[in-house]
């Protein structure tokens, strides 16, 4: 651990990996150094990679105690302190209540993680959801999925990305999805001591993104997503398109997902709403507490020119500034778009034949590369899986509409050159 520093002002960030990593150089920007608190120990290698030390001039690692490591952060005089990713986000409600900064408390932490708990919360405060249930038992489960009409959805309780969530259509596919999932860890290293089944909602799937300041909410970004069926997963997420603030899609989401946000008391920081636009109005898939994840804020800096980052900054260390222009809605200046590059294989990889094609696309702006040539590359079936996200920018929509089917064409067998 580094020397405290004297005079200069400090933020504190719980769990820096993952898209949170582009927070600390922001508030480095403005004027505040930045202290890394590590919710655990062990850390996903995934996010671990992704951890930029230099960013910050101190890490605290959380070992159990929270009056300790509260003490440890207090050291440090933080004006703020904040969840990066998931796994952050419990920590970072008890500390900030326990050193009196701005927080969303305690008293719903576990509801903004927990997705049954988070369910069972938005129907308490009269918010239409989906039907779910909680279950340890292989019996109860298919006595309740013989009474849903249709598909079911099987998913860890607590997660990130779409780790183990399995679509299931008959009641093998749930025996198979529950054994799969009872009794193993999460993503996130935590045990799936039950399961938790969902009925499977019909229709087109939305990510609404937004940053809060004492109940005022600003909407950053909303984006409609693509699913694919492929690698015998039903919901492949393939790509998606930038919305604008304001439409016949946008504001029914929108007006919801704050009806949402009320029901969590998520009353501060950035949240990342995953919803559908069902044939009865919009439904929740869940919420995190957190910025949002796959570097979406990449092509939304470049389309609209601040993102949920900047935002999240302004939020906690430019108050003043967020309160002036919280209502205003964004204008798609340009339109932006997200591919996924689904791998069918796994194996070595060697290479990727056509990736002069992709980056050739007229909208292209940038690719988070996740597995390089000589790397271990994965057939693609959740979020870890992607071998590849391209982010598209241009300043007509049809463009960029052209170029994700373009991208989702070059994309199969003779993209990759797999051993």
């Amino acid at each position: 651990m580094s020397e405290i520093p004297g005079s200069t002002r400090v933020v504190a960030i719980v769990d820096a990996y993952s898209s949170a990593r582009f927070l600390a150089p922001i508030f480095r920007e403005q004027g505040y150094d930045c202290v890394h608190v590590r919710s655990a120990d062990a850390v996903n290698p995934a996010y671990q990679r992704s951890y930029r030390a230099g960013d910050f001039v101190a890490e605290i690692v959380h070992a159990g105690d929270v009056a300790e490591t509260a003490q440890a952060v207090a050291r440090y005089e933080p004006v703020c302190l904040i969840p990066g990713i998931e796994s952050g986000v419990e920590l970072a409600d008890v500390l900030s209540e326990t050193l009196g900064l701005r927080t969303n408390g305690t008293e719903l932490s576990s509801a903004r993680r927990d997705k049954f708990r988070m369910m069972e919360a938005v129907k308490a405060a009269g918010v239409p959801a989906t039907e779910q249930i909680l279950v340890t038992d292989l019996d109860a489960l298919l006595d309740w999925q013989g009474k849903i009409d249709g598909h079911v959805v099987l998913k860890p309780v607590r997660s990130a990305g779409n780790d183990g969530i399995h679509f299931c259509a008959d009641a093998q596919q749930v025996r198979a999805a529950f054994h799969a999932l009872i009794g193993t860890d999460s993503a996130l290293g935590t045990q799936n001591r039950a399961v938790l089944a969902q009925e499977y909602l019909v229709g087109a799937e939305y990510i609404v993104n937004t940053v809060s300041l004492d109940g005022r909410r600003h909407v950053t970004d909303v984006w409609k997503m693509h699913h694919i069926s492929a690698n015998g997963v039903r919901d492949l997420g393939a790509s998606a398109q930038l919305l604008p603030r304001h439409g016949p899609e946008s504001d029914p989401l929108v007006d919801y997902t704050f009806k949402v946000l009320d029901a969590l008391g998520l009353q501060h920081g950035p949240a990342h709403t995953e919803l559908k636009l069902t044939p009865n109005g919009p439904r929740l898939i869940e919420t995190a507490a957190r910025a949002c994840g796959a570097d979406l804020h990449i092509p939304v800096q470049e389309a609209l020119g601040e993102s949920q980052m900047e935002w999240t900054v302004d939020a906690y260390v430019n108050p003043d500034r967020f309160r002036e222009r919280w209502e205003a809605g964004y204008e798609l200046s340009r339109h932006a778009g997200l591919v996924n590059m689904i791998s069918p294989s796994s194996g070595t990889l060697r290479g990727y034949p056509k990736m002069a094609e992709l980056r050739a696309l007229e909208s292209f702006q940038d690719i988070l590369l996740n597995v390089q040539p000589g790397g271990r590359i994965h057939r693609s079936v959740d979020d870890w899986t992607y071998p590849m996200r391209v982010y598209l920018v241009h300043e007509t929509e049809s463009t960029v509409l052209h170029d994700i089917l373009t991208a989702r064409y070059l994309d199969g067998d003779g993209f990759y050159d797999v051993v």
